[in-house]
């Protein structure tokens, strides 16, 4: 007989200090670029010690990777796990989008990552499939709408997915200009012919 011992709660002081050098990785980056960007300028920036911050992440791109992923938690795309329409699933990544673009936390590093993508094959491996991963939410969410009829039958999930979210990534990188949240049903009709209500 195997006795096992029960989990230990995370501790809130180290879950608050994971919390503050995520955030201040993300700020560093969009700050300085991924070039300029060390575990040294975020221990200065979050007054954390380097080597405490050596400890949970092994370089750059795994500290930037998990503040991506941990502070920009993208709505669930997937009727299993969120039992709305597909038009209300739709609705709701776009609008978690076009408000993560107007966060400067997060849009400032959108630039930065593009770059450093341009020049070094890991930050563009990372890129690539960390924007993949949440598009495919976007793509399965309008495929099953294409599937129940919400959806013309017209529609391409794929090239429909690169359009509304495109939309909002291009005001972001190439305006001044971002996209708001509030016109998010407005490009849903454009692109899909059915306004959210």
């Amino acid at each position: 007989m195997t006795s096992e011992r029960p989990a230990r709660a995370p501790d809130p002081r180290i879950e608050r200090t994971h919390e503050l050098v995520k955030r201040e990785a993300l700020a560093e980056l969009a700050a300085r670029g991924y070039g300029a960007f060390t575990i040294e300028s975020v221990a200065k920036r979050s007054g954390v010690a380097k080597s405490t911050i050596y400890r949970h992440w092994p370089g750059k791109l795994a500290l930037v990777a998990d503040a991506l992923e941990t502070l920009n938690v993208q709505p669930p795309g997937d009727a299993a796990l969120v039992p709305a329409s597909p038009l209300d699933r739709v609705d709701r990544l776009l609008r978690h989008l076009s408000a993560a673009f107007a966060d400067p936390a997060i849009t400032g590093c959108t630039p930065a990552l593009i770059e450093a993508a341009e020049h070094d094959e890991h930050v563009r491996a990372f890129h690539h499939a960390y924007a993949a991963t949440r598009r495919q939410a976007l793509v399965q969410a309008i495929a099953d709408g294409v599937a129940d009829g919400t959806f013309p039958s017209r529609v391409d999930p794929g090239t429909a997915a690169l359009a509304l979210a495109g939309a909002i990534v291009y005001c972001r990188v190439m305006t001044d200009v971002p996209y708001r949240p509030d016109d998010v049903p407005t490009l849903i009709e454009t692109v899909l012919g059915v306004r959210p209500e």
